[in-house]
């Protein structure tokens, strides 16, 4: 593209953060940014030409292509934009800042190590995570672990006060004050290590190492401790959402930037689906219908941000509204300021599964999201407004990863609905009944069919039923007579099943 070309081009970006990469004629990526908005920031390169640095000029009048990648904050587009410069090493990144030296976060060789920002990496047995392009930023990115995983930040060797106690910091929940004794070595470690892991952008690792523990605070009613753990699992969330496995960018044959570019010019999206929000839909026959939403980022999924819905407002099997069920309730949330939004969504169908979803974005004024679904019978894509649908080869690496986030949805939705499923038999209204275990709550439900056709029968045809008698019937129909019997309490007996589960198509 031209010079009037990009500038139309970028009138398109998102006033969102993210990050953006710059390419020249050959598809060499020259130059990699961050933005608190893309558009606003990206616009600034085409303004005007008259830049006073030789190189800001040349780096302008040398771009063709412009790709961007949608964050959630600033705090994760600088920790993105820092993984891809480093690995990548465009040429402009250098040249800019070959003057001055790149910042890194330190964490100190000490018994009790502390964090610190340095621009000289030395060979002293610390940690150091890096290199960073803006300290100011950087410094912020600090800030979110002086909150939530604070270390010591007094001199090196962490002297015992005199008077044996902690000084304030510790009363503001802001160093686990190790110089008094008030936490292990081990305690002490495992702190470091969060934090190593947030700073290395491994967010979804750093919560289940905290959920666990949250877990553990909870069932032994250290209800603050959980408290505190939930807010920073929360604060995670929000500023930190990276893949699950969180392994380097790859390069080579398996490269899923390349992958992610790959699939933007086969879409035709307007930037690259940094984040693939995966759907599906489960149920028995109808029954316990689940449907759910999987997450994939950076081409991982990240289970933490993995969301289940029981359907409400749909009865019996009808897997299209169902799914439009599912993304309204999903992105209603989105809209309220709860989810982040993909760059992409991926509907596990065919055509009409497809328009149901279109319908219910539709319903929510959500019109700039693409979507696209994948029928797995041929696997084939459809897309909105075409009547034919796109058959990719079946090595092609869009299309595997494409496979990769239906297969987890639909993994994930099985897994939800059996999940209910079970739940719902533990809920039974029958077994609160005095004198009716498990035992006879199942030959029961297996005998009339489930828990409501229980409740419609004549009470001599019930009493008829092996072991129940007038006295046991009484007692259950007047139990179940106390609410209405919902889908929670509605218990399909299992050998009903037409199928077994049914996922998706």
């Amino acid at each position: 593209m031209n010079k009037e070309e990009l500038t139309n081009f970028v009138k398109g970006f998102p006033d969102k953060p993210g990050v953006y990469l710059m390419r020249d004629e050959n598809g060499e990526i020259i130059y990699i940014g961050k933005a608190k908005s893309l558009k606003k920031r990206v616009s600034s390169y085409f303004r005007h030409s008259n830049f006073a640095s030789p190189r800001l000029r040349k780096l302008v009048e040398t771009i063709r292509d412009i790709s961007t990648m949608r964050t959630e904050s600033e705090i994760e587009a600088l920790i993105l934009e820092n993984r891809l410069i480093k690995l990548y090493q465009p040429f402009f990144n250098v040249d800019l800042k070959m003057n001055e030296r790149y910042a890194y976060i330190k964490i100190t060789a000490e018994r009790y190590p502390r964090i610190d920002v340095t621009r000289v990496k030395l060979d002293d047995g610390g940690v150091y995570i890096g290199p960073y392009v803006r300290v100011r930023e950087v410094r912020a990115l600090l800030r979110l672990v002086e909150r939530y995983l604070p270390l010591r930040s007094c001199g090196k060797d962490a002297p015992k006060p005199a008077n044996g106690r902690p000084c304030m910091k510790y009363s503001l929940g802001r160093c686990l004050a190790p110089c008094c004794g008030l936490c292990t070595e081990n305690e002490y470690r495992d702190r470091v290590a969060d934090v190593v892991l947030l700073l290395q952008g491994q967010g979804a690792e750093l919560v289940e190492r905290l959920r666990a523990r949250m877990d553990k605070a909870a069932k032994a009613l250290r209800f603050e401790e959980a408290a505190h753990l939930r807010d920073t699992i929360r604060a995670i969330w929000r500023v930190s959402r990276q893949q699950h496995t969180t392994p380097e960018i790859p390069a080579g044959e398996d490269d899923f930037w390349e992958v992610l570019n790959a699939m933007q010019k086969t879409f035709g999206l307007p930037m690259l689906p940094w984040r693939i929000d995966g759907f599906d839909i489960s149920h028995s026959a109808g029954n316990y219908t689940v449907g759910v939403a999987v997450v994939f980022e950076q081409g991982y999924p990240n289970p933490s941000l993995y969301r289940k819905f029981n359907i409400k407002t749909v009865e019996g099997i009808d897997d299209f509204r169902s799914m439009k069920e599912t993304l309204t309730r999903r992105y209603s949330r989105s809209l309220a300021g709860e989810e982040p939004l993909p760059q992409l969504i991926l509907i596990d169908g065919g055509p009409v599964q497809l328009d149901f979803a279109l319908q219910a974005l539709d319903g929510l004024g959500i019109d700039n999201i693409p979507v696209v679904s994948l029928a797995k019978e041929f696997e084939e894509i459809y897309l909105p407004g075409e009547k034919e649908p796109l058959r990719l080869d079946r090595a092609d690496p869009v299309l595997r990863l494409l496979q990769r986030v239906r297969d987890e949805s639909h993994r994930f939705a099985i897994t939800s609905h059996r999940a209910r499923r079970a739940q719902s038999f533990k809920r039974s209204k029958i077994e609160e009944v005095p004198g009716i275990g498990k035992a006879k709550a199942a030959m029961l439900i297996t005998r009339f069919g489930s828990v409501k056709a229980i409740k419609d029968l004549p009470q001599g045809e019930l009493a008829a039923a092996p072991g129940i008698g007038p006295t046991l019937a009484k007692r259950i129909l007047a139990k179940l007579g106390e609410e209405p019997v919902g889908s929670g309490a509605d218990i399909k007996n299992p050998k009903e099943k037409a199928g077994g589960e049914v996922g998706g198509e």
